[in-house]
Order: structure tokens, then sequence, then C-alpha cells
């Protein structure tokens, strides 16, 4: 198949500003939490769960923007949904930083500011559930078969490199100031920060075509050719038209038309990848390095190392996932995930705090992002047929999401409780997920989505 990888990278790399958006927005907190620790929940005299719920308030958001995913993605398009994702990550960073805006007196803890903080952290996080869903849509539905894995990873890269240019946002606004600033203002210059790629998301959307899938889908079939046309020669783009069109080219489209198997499989797909403890990583980075004797600069320098360790497998990964296929990369960082947590359990039942630990985080954090991080995305934007996609999609990272906010969400209180049962738990649901991904996840590389329906479905 000819195509034109210019053009298609060109796409791509748009759409893969809402996985920027994604990592950034997720990842803000890290630097944020502890001062909006001591300027709502100590000022307020409030428990560690509603902590735990203020950190991961955004999480709500995720799952409410994964389920309604479908629908949109369905019914207005791949690309205009994204362009509502970009407009709720804008609105989000501003009100996130000044929550007081209009309603409320500025610098002044309340129970009701509190509120409209997680409101505004919640509106950003339909955004991210928007963009999760579909970015990697509508990629793998502009993606030919040859790349597709490797430019799906793009947007996991994509998610990374957010959490990293945000992990030196937050250490530049907090590097050389009081703890007394970062608490009362530079937490609301991280939240802020945000605006910038929200802004560039937006603009750059207007200038990348709809999926042909979904054209196809809306009964635009010559739209469709007209973007194929742009995406690969003329013979191989009236050969995936026909393909296409076939594909959807059945009675009836119902969720479970092509049976309950592959549903539950994608939402499995999403649970382990949240269930082994990654966002517990990524959330809570600086306070787990400060609970290792780091000072909170340090601790801010060490979660940059980590994501620079992330960057670099996630690139691994996005060299290998079209060569060595699906399955062999997220097995082997299945294992590599176990070993990493059963470390770091070990040592916390030990009470040993040391380069052990961040030596052990990072094997484990290494592992997922070279298998589970992007090889997920990629599998669950391949896996269902072209009928059901938005609705399948859209369950799976709902699940993915709801998930995440559970384990986020309990951390703190588990921690309390006991650091080393706690990622023990994780490096439990590390080993399990390898054995799910070995007895019953398919390969998926080097096929035509509309192959791949016909093969897993014996169509």
């Amino acid at each position: 198949m000819k195509a034109n990888y210019v053009y298609i990278t060109l796409i791509t790399l748009v759409a893969t500003l809402g996985g920027l958006l994604f990592g950034y927005d997720t990842a803000v907190i890290s630097g944020a939490e502890g001062a909006l620790e001591a300027f709502f929940i100590d000022e307020l005299n409030l428990s560690s769960f509603i902590h735990g719920a203020t950190v991961s308030s955004a999480l709500i958001g995720c799952i409410i923007g994964g389920l309604i995913s479908g629908l949109l993605a369905t019914n207005i398009g791949r690309k205009k949904s994204l362009i509502v994702a970009a407009i709720l990550f804008l609105v989000s960073a501003l009100g996130s930083a000044f929550p007081e805006f209009i309603f409320y007196e500025q610098g002044e803890a309340s129970i009701a500011l509190l509120a409209t903080f997680n409101l505004y952290r919640i509106i950003g996080g339909i955004g991210v559930g928007l963009a999760s869903a579909v970015s990697p849509m509508y990629i793998g539905e502009i993606a030919p078969p040859s790349i597709r894995g490797r430019l799906v990873s793009l947007n996991q890269f994509a998610i990374i490199f957010g959490m990293l240019v945000v992990y030196f946002v937050n250490w530049g606004i907090a590097r050389g100031q009081s703890l007394e600033w970062i608490n009362d203002i530079g937490w609301r210059y991280m939240f802020l920060s945000e605006a910038i790629p929200a802004t560039l998301f937006l603009l750059s959307l207007f200038a990348v075509p709809e999926t042909p899938r979904y054209l196809v889908s809306q009964g635009k079939n010559e739209s469709a050719m007209d973007i194929l046309n742009k995406l690969y020669d003329q013979t191989a783009a009236k050969a995936t038209l026909f393909e296409i069109k076939n594909s959807f080219d059945v009675k009836k489209a119902k969720l479970f038309t092509y049976g309950k198997a592959i549903i539950v499989i994608g939402v499995l797909l999403s649970v382990f990848q949240q269930f082994v403890g990654i966002n517990v990583a990524l959330y809570y980075a600086p306070r787990i390095f400060e609970s290792m004797g780091a000072a909170r600069d340090a601790a801010m320098l060490q979660t940059i190392t980590m994501g620079l360790v992330n960057v670099i497998f996630t690139v691994i990964a996005i060299l290998t996932v079209d060569k060595f296929g699906r399955k062999p990369l997220l097995i082997i960082g299945s294992l590599g995930m176990t070993v990493g947590m059963f470390g770091v359990a070990g040592l916390a039942f030990s009470n040993i705090i040391g380069i052990a630990t961040l030596v052990f985080i990072i094997i484990y954090t290494a592992s997922f992002m070279m298998s589970w991080g992007p090889v997920v995305w990629v599998l669950i934007s391949e896996i269902f047929p072209n009928k059901i996609r938005g609705q399948a999609v859209a369950i799976a990272v709902a699940a993915q999401w709801a998930a995440n906010y559970f384990i986020s969400s309990t951390y703190p209180a588990m921690m309390e409780f006991s650091g080393g049962m706690t990622y023990g738990f994780y490096g439990l649901m590390s080993l399990i997920s390898a054995i799910f991904i070995w007895k019953f996840v398919p390969e998926t590389k080097g096929r035509t989505l509309e192959e791949l329906e016909r093969v897993l479905f014996k169509k």
C-alpha cells in the first residue's frame, strides 16, 4: 500500500496533541497536590480521603468523557469531538488556576471554593476522557496497517511527553520559591500553564480532515474518497474505500452484534492498565520521593528523571510494536512491572528507603512504558469492528478511567494502612495481567482494520 506518509504523520501529530494534553492535565496535579493540601485540606481541617478525592477529581470527568466519547464520535465525528475536548481543556486550565473567578474572594479557602475547583478539574477530566478515546481512534482510522501500531503509540509518547513537560514546568515554577508562595500562588500558575497547549490544539484541529471511516458511516462516500486520495495512491484509496464500505454492510450493529468476548477483553485491557498502579506513580511521584528522604526540589528532579525514563522506553515501544507485535511486548512489560512492584513492596515491608527503591520504581515504570502504556491504546483502536468502534471504545475507556479513579483515590488511605501491602497488590495485578494477555488477547499487527474484523469475527 503506497501512502502519503508525510501527510499522515502531520495529521497524526495534530491528533497526538490530545494525548499531550491528556498527560499534561493528569500530571499537573503531581506538582500542585502538596500545595492544594496546604491551601484547602489543612486550612479546612479535612481528611486524607478528601485530599485523595481532590487529587483524583479530574478522573470523575475522565469517566464521563469516556462514556460520552462514543456518542460524540459516532454522531458529530472524530474531529469535532477532539475540538470539544480542546475547548474543555482550555476552560479547565483557566478555571482551575482561578476558581474564585466572579463568585469568591481570592485566597480564602472554603468548602464552596474547593467544590468549584473540583468542578473545573472535572471539566478538564471530561476533555481528557474524550481525547483518550478519540485521539487513538482517529489515528487508528487514518493510519496504514504497516505503521498503525507505531502511529497510535505516538499518542502514548505524547501523553508521556506532556507529563514530562509539566514536570519541568512545575519544577520551574517551584524552583527557588518559598513554600508559602507555592501554597498561595505557585499552584495556580501550574494549572494556568495548560492554557498554552490547549489553545495550540484547538487551532490545529481546524487544519485536519475527518476520518474516512466516519464519513462512510454517515454515507459520505465521496468525501471519504477525497481524503483517501490524500492518504494513499489512487489504487490503494479505491481498495480501502471498498473494504470500509463492506465492513459497514451488516444488517444490525448493536454493541454485542459481534459477541460479548471482545467487549470484555477491551474492558479488561483497560482495567489492568490501571490496576497495576501506574497512575499512583505518576500522580504522587514527588510525594513518593519525599517519603524516600528527598527534599522537595530533589523530589521534583527525581520525578523529572522518571519522566525521562518514561519517554525513552515509550520510544522503544514505538520502534518495536509493529515489528515484534502487541502480545510479546505486553507480556514482557507485565513481568517487568511484577519485579518492580514486588521489589518496592519488599523494601517497604523491611522499612528500607533509599536508592534501591528508586531503582525498582524505574524498572516498574520503564516496563509499563514499553508495553502497557502505548500498546493498550493500540489494541483498543484496533480490535473493535467499524460498526461498533465508537460505542465499544467508549465503554473500554470509561472502564479505564473508573479503575484509574479507584486506584488513585484509595492510594493515600492504603498507604496509611500498609505501604508494603499496597505495592504488593499492584505487583500481583501485574502478574495476573501477563496471564490474561497470554491466554485471551489476539495479535493484531500488520492487518487492516477491516481484515482484522474478518479474521476475528469470521465474516
